[in-house]
């Protein structure tokens, strides 16, 4: 321990230090060129090090799609991005764009494929009025299911029986109207090959013999009625006019429950809301819709969901608000509060694309429709729903119709509730929103 002590005191004598380093410090006095060269060198190696690791690291995150930004455009290469000022309203360029080829559905059979279970509903307080808009996947445009045998037998008696009135085509969207007939009949059988057959002038289906020829000229009907013979889904385009308004100019409307496609053809998308007293419209909702029109580019297709309480199990029309011809049609001719086993849930799913040729935003609306009872069987539901319908404020109350069936509605759901605690299912407001909102 002596000797080393000895040897610390020798080595580390600031003298004997000072005169080791008094070369350097003459050397750098001298010249000192080499030394801030070396220092400058350092700091740049260290600050594009830094660089380096930031962008891996962002690079490196995984996030959820987000919502697109309405104000924005959204064009990427190899696509133009058209602002308003390039280009006269209503003429709307061509875009090089092509749908990807979908892969086929995994496992799909349309006697077993369980309708996807959206729940598109939060916990309250607060209400949200917002469009709601997330990105698509390509694969996901047109969702089929084992309820296809049904829709497709109802959708076949409503264009029997009222088929001009339900599906219509302006002159000046024909184009439009085959377009998106030519993406559906490109698309469904790449999706789903157990039920479609693509041939050299359209599409099989291979479920009801049925042989769609969309070559021939004339077509054999309407080409949105034709549509609506492939899909579950109800469908509608809007066009862009010389005022820069976009107009329902092109619909299949068999579905709807609560709407007529008579009431709405040929009025612009502003007037189409508010001749509906959609709750929130004008103060909310109607800048963010008209820019998310004029700027969606073909390869940005968005979806939607929402929600509404029907109290009869017509799916085509909700006769409980009045009949499908009668003028003044509104849920105060409803019958008030209705036994439960009346009450359901309608779901819609929309998608939002613009097709590259023509120009023309599509709507596909998807309905499902289930008993109330049945998703109450399902864990947390009843009370999220409970939440969700208590959070409606009096505008969204009576555009949804509440005051007819609220009382009814909300005994069982929280009837519901308990029972589910009873059982141990148990969930704190907002524990949804893991899940995956809108499930």
């Amino acid at each position: 321990m002596g000797d080393l002590k000895s040897w610390a005191r020798a080595n580390c004598d600031l003298k004997h230090v000072r005169d080791a380093a008094q070369p350097h410090i003459d050397r750098f006095l001298r010249d000192p060129k080499p030394v801030s060269y070396g220092f400058l060198t350092g700091a740049v190696l260290v600050w594009i090090l830094i660089l380096v690791v930031r962008r891996l690291r962002n690079s490196a995150k995984v996030l959820r799609p987000r919502t697109p930004d309405l104000e924005k455009p959204s064009g990427t290469p190899p696509y133009r991005v058209v602002k308003p000022a390039d280009r006269k309203p209503g003429e709307w360029p061509p875009s090089s764009f092509k749908r990807p080829a979908a892969a086929p559905y995994p496992n799909w059979d349309v006697h077993t494929t369980q309708p996807l279970p959206y729940r598109p509903f939060r916990y309250g307080p607060k209400y949200q009025i917002n469009m709601g808009l997330r990105n698509m996947q390509w694969d996901e445009w047109i969702e089929l299911d084992n309820h296809y045998a049904k829709f497709h037998a109802d959708k076949a008696k409503r264009i029997a029986e009222r088929g001009p009135k339900c599906c219509k085509t302006a002159p000046e969207a024909y184009d439009g109207a085959v377009e998106l007939l030519e993406e559906l009949c490109d698309y469904l059988p790449q999706r789903y090959p157990s039920l479609y057959q693509k041939t050299d002038v359209g599409m099989n289906n291979l479920l009801t013999n049925e042989n769609f020829n969309i070559v021939e000229r004339p077509l054999k009907e309407d080409p949105m009625q034709m549509c609506a013979r492939l899909t579950q889904d109800d469908l509608a385009i809007m066009f862009e006019k010389e005022d820069g308004q976009y107009y329902l100019l092109a619909g299949a409307i068999l579905l709807a429950g609560f709407w007529r496609l008579e009431d709405k053809f040929g009025m612009p998308l502003s007037e189409i809301h508010t001749s509906g007293d959609v709750p929130g419209f004008k103060e909310k909702l109607e800048k963010g819709m008209m820019n998310f029109f004029r700027r969606v580019q073909p390869d940005k297709p968005v979806l939607r969901n929402n929600y509404f309480i029907q109290v009869d199990d017509e799916l085509a029309w909700s006769s409980s608000i009045g009949g499908e011809d009668e003028e003044g049609i509104s849920w105060f001719t409803a019958e008030k509060n209705k036994a439960i086993s009346h009450h359901y849930f309608r779901s819609e799913r929309q998608s939002l694309r613009r097709l590259p040729r023509s120009g023309g935003v599509v709507f596909t609306i998807r309905t499902y429709f289930h008993p109330i009872t049945s998703i109450c069987a399902e864990p947390y539901i009843p009370r999220r729903l409970a939440s969700a319908v208590r959070s409606w404020g009096s505008d969204v109350s009576k555009y949804k119709g509440r005051e007819r069936y609220g009382d009814v509605l909300l005994e069982y759901l929280d009837r519901r509730d308990r029972e589910q605690v009873e059982l141990g299912l148990v969930e704190a407001e907002g524990e949804d929103e893991g899940r995956g909102y809108p499930y």
